[in-house]
């Protein structure tokens, strides 16, 4: 192997030369390859070498320093391929997105309440707008049968456009009749205020069974009672029915402040 004094002609150069080594340290030095040549080159005081390490060699006079082993450049993976979100582009339209969908109850106070008899609103029993309300004839009585209501106003009518997906009323019974409990037939009504003349009767279906005294406070009616309402179709529910018997009377807004109220629970989609 030739010595490094034999190659001063081919490593002249006034920086620092790149060797790779080709052998570990021993005696304080180790065999590079330079530009090619492979030369004998002294390792610095505790340089460590590893064969392939690339030297940084450092010419001083007629001797060939190794000052240290360059660090190899880090390693950097390979980019990650971008992939689109979703699904592939196939040309079709995106889908349309999901409705939101907002869901809620509407509490209604009836505007007024009131009983209807022999052609006219009862005022013998209180406040027109506020009176008890009245179904059937008390037995013996010279008087016709009631039709006792309830009207709920506009304020239904600011859910249009929802769907009620729940309703339920608040009534309770007092004294008139006999004890026991008893059934009222439920009535959809027309107006949503107190009309001069009689009410417009519509729809029937079952009423709440109840002794004298008790109270319910969530009687269920059906949905599309209160999506007349909501949709401004009809206006009020009534207890009526075309026989004296069974006689109820449900409070009205006189004799209790919660009677006939109205809970609708709804949703909407937008």
């Amino acid at each position: 192997m030739p010595d490094f004094r034999d190659l001063k002609g081919s490593l002249t150069g006034g920086g620092p030369l790149i060797g790779y080594a080709d052998s570990t340290v021993s005696s304080g030095a180790c065999v590079a390859t330079v530009a090619g040549i492979q030369i004998t080159v002294r390792a610095v005081a505790g340089l460590t070498v590893a064969v392939g390490d690339k030297l940084l060699i450092q010419r001083i006079g007629s001797t060939y320093w190794a000052t240290s082993v360059a660090a190899a450049a880090p390693a950097v993976p390979p980019p990650t391929p971008v992939v689109a979100e979703g699904r592939p582009d196939t040309g079709d339209p995106a889908p349309a997105p999901k409705p939101t969908v907002k869901t809620g109850s509407l509490v209604c106070s009836p505007v007024a309440t009131a009983s209807y008899r022999d052609g006219k609103w009862r005022t013998d029993i209180g406040p027109v707008s506020d009176a008890d309300t009245f179904q059937g004839r008390y037995a013996g009585s010279a008087y016709g049968r009631n039709t006792g209501c309830a009207f709920y106003g506009s304020k239904p009518r600011s859910l249009s456009g929802a769907t009620v997906t729940k309703a339920t009323i608040r009534v309770r019974r007092l004294t008139a009749g006999d004890f026991a409990a008893r059934t009222a037939t439920l009535r959809l009504v027309t107006q949503s205020t107190r009309p001069a003349g009689a009410p417009t009767l519509n729809e029937t279906t079952t009423g709440p069974s109840l002794a004298v005294n008790a109270t319910t406070n969530a009687f269920v009616i059906p949905n599309s009672w209160a999506q007349a309402l909501v949709d401004g179709t009809r206006g009020g529910l009534a207890i009526s029915i075309s026989a004296d018997s069974p006689y109820i009377r449900l409070a009205g807004r006189g004799s209790w402040s919660a009677a006939w109220t109205l809970t609708i629970y709804w949703r909407r989609s937008s």
